[in-house]
């Protein structure tokens, strides 16, 4: 009897991996990674409740029809999913140069210059076939959108200029210069109340993927998401990168291409953001106007952080995300709270990701501590 207790036991402790050390010493970091973002969604959740509790409404029916407006029904999902889209790569302009240790909140600038070539590389070869048109609108989004962020890039590694302040900067001229051109060279003078460009024509469109109506900006953001995961975390350049992110100084010592690592994630990660734009151009907007100014790019900053700057965890985030810009509608209609309610809890959620950052490590029995 006493050998047979011993082998149950064993049995039960083998089934139990949480409460081996051993296991929570591998897998603790990643639970962390799920647990700790998760907590912050939570919390910023509940605040976001109180807040809307000072106002005479229920929190439980602002959860429910949060969760109705982004995901109770098909329509639901697709309204998501289209928003989830842009999100996606507009992430990744966050993501990616994090992997070097830079902070790009630029997404935004990157987009709308990624929207303006696209527009123009459009209205300039109106009349060949459609799908010419649609690649050379991609290659100019994703080229526009690249060299803006590039330039940040540039400006901090050849003049000591800080990234985040450059990129921030650059989206106000990206801004300035959308007006411009929408407002004078490129607006269509039939377009009197809001000025916008010539449309790029229906059969320039990108379309719906079939079945749904959420266009084909989606497939572009996951396979975005996807590569982006691959090129950091399987292949050489990706572990150059990662080792110039961790150690600059040690990367030089060892004859890594810091310059060149810097400008060509920098470009791949504009060029994301400039695919979004060019995807809002020829699947939403149909030309360009200071409707593509959404804040896309700047929620794709929040995107990224909640994921950890991980280009497969964006894929989820960015989902859900677009589910809360989803319900600000719904939320306007049944509670009658302003559309922009969902804009506080964004900032709430990001000012917990924030806070949470500081419990990465810290947590004891994620180590396998007693």
């Amino acid at each position: 009897m006493t050998a047979e207790a011993a082998d149950s036991t064993e049995a039960v402790g083998t089934v139990a991996p949480a409460a081996d050390s051993g296991f929570l010493q591998r897998y603790g970091g990643t639970i962390e990674y799920v647990l700790i973002p998760g907590a912050a969604l939570v919390g910023a959740l509940a605040v976001f409740g109180i807040f809307v509790m000072l106002f005479g409404k229920s929190p439980l029916d602002l959860y429910f029809y949060m969760y109705y407006g982004a995901f109770g029904t098909w329509f639901s999902w697709q309204n998501t999913l289209t928003r989830a889209a842009p999100l996606i790569l507009t992430a990744l302009c966050t993501a990616l140069p994090a992997q070097l240790g830079m902070v790009i909140i630029g997404g935004e600038g990157a987009l709308l210059i990624g929207a303006l070539s696209a527009t123009s590389a459009a209205l300039a070869l109106q009349g060949l076939p459609p799908f010419i048109v649609q690649i050379a609108m991609v290659c100019a989004g994703v080229i526009g959108g690249g060299l803006w962020i590039m330039l940040s890039g540039a400006l901090r590694q050849y003049r000591g200029v800080n990234e985040t302040i450059s990129s921030l900067l650059l989206v106000y001229i990206a801004l300035a210069i959308l007006n411009h051109l929408v407002e004078g060279l490129m607006r269509d003078p039939a377009s009197l109340n809001k000025p916008s460009t010539r449309e790029i024509g229906a059969v320039n469109m990108i379309g719906a993927i079939p079945g749904t109506d959420v266009h084909w900006g989606l497939v572009f953001g996951l396979i975005a998401a996807i590569a982006s995961y691959i090129l950091i975390y399987h292949t050489v350049f990706g572990f150059a990168a990662r080792i110039a992110g961790g150690n600059i100084r040690a990367a030089k010592i060892v004859g890594l291409g810091v310059s060149k690592l810097i400008l060509t994630v920098c470009f791949l990660a504009g060029g994301a953001a400039g695919l979004a734009g060019m995807v809002e151009v020829a699947a939403v907007q149909g030309r360009t106007n200071a409707n593509l100014a959404a804040g896309y790019g700047f929620t794709g900053i929040l995107v990224a952080f909640l994921a950890r700057q991980n280009p497969l965890a964006i894929i989820p985030v960015a989902i859900l995300l677009g589910g809360i810009s989803a319900s600000g509608g719904l939320l306007q209609r049944r509670l009658g709270l302003p559309d922009a309610s969902v804009l506080v809890l964004q900032g709430i959620i990001f000012v917990f990701v924030l806070a949470s950052d500081a419990l990465y490590g810290r947590i004891g029995f994620l180590k396998g501590k007693s």
